[in-house]
């Protein structure tokens, strides 16, 4: 698609500042060499959207025989979506998926009532250095699909509705915006990866409740304000608004969709509406009955685990 009227639409900018509800400032963790950039949970919001979990990986580069090892680790209460701007992750789940994530394309695994999974950069990747840039958000489950089966789903860069107006193309990951529809999830969500050449204005669209912003390069203004690259902007409600890349152009993450029920309790990769459910997912995991138990381990990749934490 080469053109989209509502990405070129009229947006009043003066008060566009006073819109912003929450500026987030992502911690930053080193893990050896590989930085992880972490906006969601933080003190401000829990959530934006079904959004609980926003990380971003790298960027980050690894020598010949290097690369991330993420062991075999359970997930309940909600769905993970991986996408990457560089690099290749191998992904084992527990329903038998072996995958390579590659850029562009996106990974939807649903983990309902338990899955487990291992995100490796392994095999002939490691016989060459290797780059690895992305975003691994965790989506928070409606009431009704916390019990759900687990399930996963790959789709490729091809798939995905690619919308292209002066200055600015846009990707739209997950959910409906701008007259398109992106892949479907598993709660009402909006996810959008979008590249503005200098001074170009991207609107908002107004069809989500929850709408905000991640600046992965770059940096955008709202109400002539400047936002820097690592910084995550969380919108009222309502207001119709757009951000403005800055001299240098931008690139920006798009997240929202519709409010939860109500908040969730988060322990380790557990994502639940009670405590109850958090302590049932922990005696399953720490039980290791693979062959019976809730949990099983990725076939192809079950010699080890990462155990729970003690606390």
């Amino acid at each position: 698609m080469s053109w989209n009227p509502d990405l070129d639409r009229s947006i009043p900018l003066g008060d566009g500042v006073d819109a912003i509800e929450t500026v987030i400032i992502p911690r930053a963790r080193d893990l050896g060499g590989f930085e992880v950039r972490r906006a969601l949970p933080s003190t401000q919001r829990q959530m934006v959207g079904p959004f609980i979990f926003f990380d971003q990986m790298g960027p980050a580069e690894f020598l010949t025989g290097q690369g991330i090892d993420v062991r075999p680790h359970p997930h309940i209460g909600l769905a993970t979506v991986t996408y990457l701007l560089k690099g290749r992750i191998h992904h084992r789940d527990s329903l038998g998926t072996d995958a390579w994530i590659a850029p562009g394309s996106v990974n939807l695994m649903v983990a309902g009532q338990g899955i487990t999974h291992s995100e490796r950069m392994d095999g002939l990747a490691r016989q060459a250095p290797q780059s690895l840039f992305g975003l691994q958000t965790w989506l928070a489950l409606p009431l009704h699909r916390e019990d759900d089966a687990p399930a996963f789903v790959h789709v490729p860069e091809a798939e995905l509705p690619l919308l292209q107006a002066e200055g600015k193309q846009v990707r739209l990951i997950l959910g409906e915006a701008w007259g398109v529809k992106g892949a479907q999830a598993p709660s009402d969500a909006l996810y959008a990866d979008a590249t503005l050449a200098a001074g170009a204005v991207l609107p908002l669209p107004d069809n989500h409740e929850d709408r905000g912003v991640y600046v992965l390069q770059g940096a955008v203004s709202v109400g002539g304000v400047t936002h820097q690259a690592g910084e995550m902007l969380v919108f009222r409600p309502g207001d119709r608004l757009g951000v403005t890349a800055g001299a240098q152009g931008a690139r920006v993450m798009v997240l929202g969709g519709a409010t939860m029920e109500g908040p969730r309790h988060i322990w380790w990769n557990f994502v639940a509406s009670s405590k109850e459910r958090i302590e049932a997912a922990k005696e399953a995991w720490r039980a290791g009955d693979w062959q019976h138990g809730r949990f099983q381990l990725p076939p192809g990749d079950s010699a080890e685990f990462i155990p729970a934490p003690d606390r």
